[in-house]
């Protein structure tokens, strides 16, 4: 019978890439003394597995793009979905997400310059919104950098999908030495207090396999009779349940949309490539009913936490895997310049502003705020978890709860991401100078509203990475 086998034998590649990489984890030194993710290591087998032996054995990497796309939808849905504890008034979350956009603003305004300064002097035929892609692949991630990267491609930037796809790639390896080392080196100079990181000393942490003999924590719970249905298949159609809605849902606006001729077609493109967006909207109000109607309580968090982790892991190994080397070597200069220049500035700037910007846990949020910057929301909270397993501070919830602030505030920032593209195909260059009219606006905002948080600590010490303070327990 002839059935299409596609979709299986990426997933099963991909898996056998996750128990490869979690066998060496267990097994290599290297990889534990610098925390590395199973699903990292998994992607890179995946990239030498796509660009060199898929092909001889007649497969191809082409679907591995659509299927990062969908699973982040699916895992900003399973997230969102979860019961959350009654919302409590903080400071913190708000500084939370001035944190954040720091490196959105950040990031679009050395991408930018970087960009502008390269057209005009070694490489003229540079695509202009070439530099976007260093915040898109940094704190947007691989789901969006390749989307949007995808809609460029119509724009005439081609393998902008796969060049989003690396630039998160080279995020991840951020994320993972610099978080490591920011830890170390936080703790050789005092940034945590040695009670903070016990954590470390567990070898399950470092080869990320619980021991053979010890009690297993629990990670999900029965919501359901498995007579009637299974808890997990429940939450799990909860989640595509959702994904589906936001389908119709942009299905409906690229209807409604179409009548506005060229133009609304071209912004109903845009909003397919944002479709995580909605999806986590989508998600918001499935939650606000199911609570209105007092059937919530059949949801489980940890069901849904295991299904973004999966969807995150898949994502990520699939996401590196995807990536061309080809197109990348076409651009390996602007890319090592952007990337190394966007880690240094990062992992620089978020201690800086960090250290200033929050009076407790200031080194946890920082953590998470930094590896958000450089990977993906999950990579911040794993950087967290070496610190605090449990999440016993508030860091981890006062960023979920920041993320409805930060979205709001970066729709501005996400509308404009087209302009630059917009200066090729209209001939005009003032598209360009908007985008980086926004990115300026951006830095503008988080500046004043970081001044009006910090107080007199905004410019304390000014050449100091971390603001010291003599009570180090609270840091």
């Amino acid at each position: 019978m002839d059935f299409s086998w596609t979709f299986f034998v990426d997933l099963g590649a991909i898996s056998l890439a996750l128990l490869i990489a979690t066998f060496l984890r267990a097994r290599i030194r290297f990889f534990q003394k610098f925390l590395i993710p199973n699903a990292l290591t998994a992607g890179f087998l995946l990239l030498f597995f796509y660009n060199y032996a898929a092909p001889v054995l007649g497969l191809s990497s082409a679907s591995l793009g659509e299927l990062v796309y969908h699973l982040l939808s699916v895992s900003f849905i399973a997230m969102t979905l979860r019961k959350t504890p009654a919302r409590r008034r903080s400071d913190s979350i708000f500084a939370t997400s001035v944190g954040v956009l720091s490196q959105y603003a950040l990031q679009a305004t050395i991408g930018l310059l970087v960009t502008f300064f390269l057209v005009t002097t070694i490489l003229p035929d540079l695509f202009p919104a070439f530099g976007w892609l260093l915040p898109l692949g940094f704190v947007l991630g691989p789901g969006q950098a390749f989307a949007i990267g995808q809609g460029w491609e119509s724009f005439g930037f081609e393998g902008a999908g796969t060049l989003g796809l690396s630039f998160a790639a080279i995020g991840f390896l951020w994320a993972c030495f610099g978080g490591v080392f920011l830890i170390n080196y936080g703790i050789r100079r005092g940034w945590v207090s040695p009670s903070e990181i016990g954590f470390l000393n567990r070898k399950g942490a470092r080869t990320g396999v619980y021991p053979r003999t010890g009690e297993l924590p629990v990670g999900a719970r029965l919501t359901t009779e498995s007579e009637a249905i299974d808890s997990m298949s429940f939450n799990i159609a909860m989640v595509f349940g959702a994904y589906l809605l936001t389908y119709l849902f942009l299905k409906l606006m690229t209807f409604l949309l179409s009548f506005a001729g060229d133009l609304g077609t071209e912004l109903a493109t845009n909003l397919w490539g944002i479709g995580f967006v909605f999806a986590a909207i989508t998600a918001m109000i499935v939650k606000k009913v199911l609570g209105r109607v007092g059937v919530d309580y059949v949801l489980d968090n940890g069901s849904l936490t295991r299904i973004s982790g999966t969807a995150v892991d898949i994502m990520v190994a699939a996401s590196i895997g995807a990536i061309s080397l080809v197109v990348v070597s076409q651009y390996w200069l602007p890319i090592l310049i952007l990337c190394a220049l966007g880690g240094l500035i990062t992992i620089v700037t978020v201690p800086w502003i960090a250290s200033r910007l929050f009076r407790d846990h200031r080194f946890q949020r920082m953590l998470i705020i930094y590896g958000a910057s450089t990977g993906t929301m999950p990579t911040g909270l794993a950087l967290l978890r070496v610190i605090d397993p449990y999440f016993e501070t508030p860091a981890a919830t006062d960023y979920m709860y920041s993320t409805a602030y930060t979205f709001l505030l970066a729709i501005p920032f996400i509308l404009s991401i087209n302009l630059p593209a917009y200066s090729v195909t209209t001939g005009k260059p003032i598209y360009f100078w908007l985008a980086l009219g926004v990115s300026l606006a951006y830095l503008l905002f988080v500046l004043i509203a970081y001044k009006v948080i910090s107080r007199r600590r905004a410019l304390r010490r000014p050449g100091a990475i971390w603001l010291a303070r003599e009570d180090k327990s609270s840091a």
